[in-house]
């Protein structure tokens, strides 16, 4: 069954059919995103939780610091468009794949070692100038970090283009982004393993032996997990030489495709012109900075909220990734086979927009009560929220590209959600700053108490909640057919060009 959502085929080819995707080789690749998973409870959850609970930094400054990473987003352009013309190691996706997973996995550890020192100046002499090189240190680490996770993720998705096709785009994108959540709660179980003996207000000695132990197993599983889970598929199944005009010997029907139309005459500058040439990218590229700033500005202050509100040790707080992930997976299963292919992509990211303005309202009242299990459950049903509209926008993604330039357009939807994401960060830290000094004013610059604390997260989930309804009413301007016309004549705008 096919989408309401209309997305024409690519051009066909001459050459042998490349095989259709078993439900097996999509869990298979969706293995890659498991590793992702894994990474992210470590930097957003693990180390976002050890600076600011335990070692004391600001909100800000540690949010700030984590968050440089996805600042380097602008390279995911550059990737997309180096891997669409340059391959390495003979594959246009998985080269990139591979080496980026690997820069990610040494990178985490350094940032690791740097946060010690940090956390040991600010004990000796408090927060000062003997800290500040160390903090430089730790965003330079986090821009590597960036780096190399554009490397990675934007061949990846890249490469979902390039296998799969209409029918089965919405059950690749839902088993890859399911396994997603199931690398966090993987993540969360060897977390809860390693970090167990760890209680509150432990010996710093104690909790920088456990978690350098678990940013070493943890980063090492995800590089053998990429390489296992993506080695020989684009070989077999990318479909990347029968789609592109370049390729196939012809350009839409414009004109016969010259001897120059090379896959590496595409260059940057003319995936640029590609890429800008329908106003519909503009409205898509703001829709998905509001709606990922709206997903995931709690990123850096849900951990702190359960310790600081619900007085949950690191342990517990970690069963707040594994709530949200469990609520993200069961639907984004649901979406993929179920809701998408009846609603259509637009009504399915509505309808998941609505739900998650709803949810975070309640994870700021279940602050009222104090107790875990009522935050847990209200968490859960933010993480069905945000599967909901994860799987549909993903999938709206995937057919807002066109094949010659798969991997520059899904670079600039990633540049999109990755400046979000950097930004929801930060200002997630710095709304729960600003939402302590707010209260500490009326307390007469008194101390934030436990019972007040809530107000401060609530102000940063309430913000969320207003995003979700303004990337609604901005979804509801963007036109599919209208991109994947000016993208087609576009493409043969930038190649005449060159002719003349």
């Amino acid at each position: 069954m096919t989408s309401p959502d209309i997305s024409p085929s690519a051009p066909g080819s001459a050459a042998a059919p490349k095989p259709d995707l078993g439900i097996l080789t999509m869990l298979r690749l969706g293995v890659f995103n498991m590793g992702l998973g894994i990474m992210s409870l470590l930097t957003l959850g693990v180390l976002n939780r050890v600076m600011i609970e335990e070692l004391r930094v600001p909100a800000l400054v540690a949010a700030g610091a984590i968050a440089v990473h996805q600042f380097m987003a602008p390279a995911r352009i550059w990737f997309g468009q180096m891997s669409d013309s340059r391959p390495i190691f003979g594959h246009h996706r998985s080269g990139y794949i591979w080496l980026g997973i690997v820069t990610v996995a040494v990178t985490a550890f350094c940032a690791l070692q740097v946060v010690w020192q940090i956390g040991s100046r600010i004990a000796e002499d408090g927060w000062g100038p003997a800290v500040y090189p160390w903090v430089g240190l730790l965003g330079l680490l986090f821009a590597i970090y960036g780096l190399a996770l554009s490397a990675t993720s934007t061949p990846f998705t890249a490469l979902l283009v390039d296998v799969s096709d209409e029918d089965s785009r919405s059950r690749l994108v839902g088993i890859g982004w399911a396994m997603l959540m199931v690398g966090i709660i993987t993540g969360v179980i060897i977390t809860s393993i390693v970090l167990k003996p760890i209680e509150l207000n432990a010996p710093f000695d104690q909790v920088r032996s456990a978690v350098n132990r678990l940013f070493i197993i943890a980063p090492a599983v995800v590089c053998v997990l990429a390489v296992l889970s993506t080695y020989g598929i684009e070989r077999k199944y990318s479909r990347l030489t029968q789609r592109s005009s370049l390729r196939n010997g012809r350009l839409d029907g414009c004109r016969p495709a010259q001897e120059g139309d090379r896959e590496d005459s595409l260059t940057l500058g003319r995936a640029l012109k590609i890429l800008t040439a329908s106003r519909q990218t503009g409205l898509f590229f703001t829709f998905l900075l509001v709606l990922s700033l709206s997903l995931f500005m709690q990123d850096a202050v849900l951990e702190p909220y359960g310790g600081e509100v619900f007085g949950m040790t690191i342990a517990e707080t970690t069963q707040l990734n594994a709530a949200f992930g469990m609520g993200t997976l069961l639907s984004i299963i649901v979406s993929g086979w179920l809701i998408v292919p009846r609603l259509g992509k637009k009504r399915t990211v509505v309808v998941g927009c609505s739900w998650a303005a709803l949810c975070l309202v309640g994870i700021t009242l279940s602050g009222l009560t104090g107790n875990p299990t009522i935050l847990l459950t209200a968490v859960f049903l933010f993480g069905t929220a945000s599967g909901i509209l994860t799987l549909g926008a993903i999938v709206l993604m995937l057919d807002l590209t066109v094949a010659e330039t798969a991997g520059t357009f899904i670079g600039a939807w990633g540049l999109a959600q990755a400046i979000a994401r950097g930004s929801a960060t930060v200002l997630g830290g710095g709304v729960l700053d600003l939402g302590r000094a707010i209260l500490r004013t009326f307390n007469g610059a008194g101390e934030v108490g436990q019972p007040q604390a809530f107000l401060a997260y609530g102000l940063v989930f309430t913000l969320q909640a207003i995003g979700m309804l303004i990337a609604i009413w901005l979804l509801s301007r963007v036109n599919i057919q209208e991109f994947q016309a000016n993208a087609k004549a576009a493409i043969a705008a930038a190649l005449e060009s060159d002719m003349d």
